[in-house]
């Protein structure tokens, strides 16, 4: 087959087809996007935790003076004696307390403040009210239960918190998140697998005349098929390019910059899936479309289409 008569039946092809080619892209643009999305999103659940559970700690709150309804608490504010005590219990659980610092009330109140400021409540919650705290980061985050059980109750202990909890339901919104956009991609993908199909079967209907006529002078099958093959190539291309695009908007300068912040916290040490993420699964995404268009594309014509 000569490029020449290849690339005019093509660009005819197109002139001729421009809407069925523009819905074959539009539908490949959405199911990549949502593709896209959910692979990213997993790769965005795997960073966080290999980040986060490794620095996950449990905080033990100590007593305050208005803490008096939890039976710990019923003498009032943790003392002297009694945080001593739960530092050499502390020291006594190594290996696996990996290390533990205390954060004073002073501490604890200047950070409240930092978190809550400008909130309307701030002014109205005093000092005396915002307990110290041990923070305990576990050489095994896993065994958080070992900690709760020894310090729950204990003189001087109004409560017991795993952080991991609260990271937990964070990478649980993001599973759900993954798994919805992989559903959503899935049936994408099986739309796109038909507007392809039908789009083949009524393109060929359409230049029925001029494949008959090909077929009298004696072109093969083949030579008939391939410019209605890459007709479809070209249309889930385009598709691909756009939802890439779409992909590194998102990336750049939407939800992911809300998740790493949202993840990160104060610190800032953490960085999730970028720009470098979104180029190591084009690939996947682009060489997906371009097998997606060319096996549909055959089979519809070998199937549907009696050249």
């Amino acid at each position: 087959m000569r490029p020449a008569f290849l690339l005019t039946e093509v660009m005819g092809g197109l002139r001729r087809n421009t809407s069925m080619f523009v819905s074959v892209a539009l539908v490949t643009m959405v199911s990549l996007f949502f593709l896209g999305t959910g692979l990213l999103a997993q790769q965005q659940v795997d960073t966080a935790k290999g980040y986060w559970y490794d620095r996950v700690q449990v905080s033990i709150f100590l007593c305050t003076p208005d803490a008096t309804d939890v039976p710990a608490c019923a003498a009032g504010g943790v003392t002297q004696a009694q945080s001593r005590q739960l530092s050499a219990d502390l020291d006594s659980l190594e290996p696996l307390v990996e290390k533990y610092w205390h954060e004073s009330n002073d501490e604890a109140y200047q950070r409240f403040r930092e978190q809550f400021q400008g909130s309307p409540a701030l002014d109205t919650i005093p000092k005396q009210a915002i307990p110290q705290s041990y923070r305990v980061q576990l050489s095994d985050p896993t065994k958080y239960d070992v900690i709760a059980g020894a310090f729950q109750g204990a003189p001087g202990v109004e409560s017991v918190e795993d952080q991991r909890e609260v990271v937990d339901k964070m990478f649980t919104f993001l599973n759900v998140v993954s798994v919805v956009a992989g559903a959503l991609a899935a049936a994408m993908v099986l739309c796109a697998g038909l507007l392809i199909s039908t789009t083949i079967r009524l393109t060929a209907w359409s230049r029925r005349r001029e494949t008959g006529i090909m077929r009298l002078v004696g072109a093969s099958a083949f030579t008939i098929h391939v410019p209605f093959v890459v007709e479809t190539v070209l249309a889930t291309l385009l598709g691909a390019g756009l939802a890439v695009a779409l992909l590194w908007a998102m990336v750049e300068h939407g939800i992911s910059g809300f998740l790493s912040d949202l993840l990160a916290g104060e610190s800032s040490l953490v960085s999730l899936v970028g720009v470098d993420d979104l180029w190591m699964i084009t690939p996947v995404l682009v060489g997906g479309a371009v097998v997606l268009a060319v096996a549909t594309s055959w089979m519809a014509l070998r199937r549907y289409v009696r050249l």
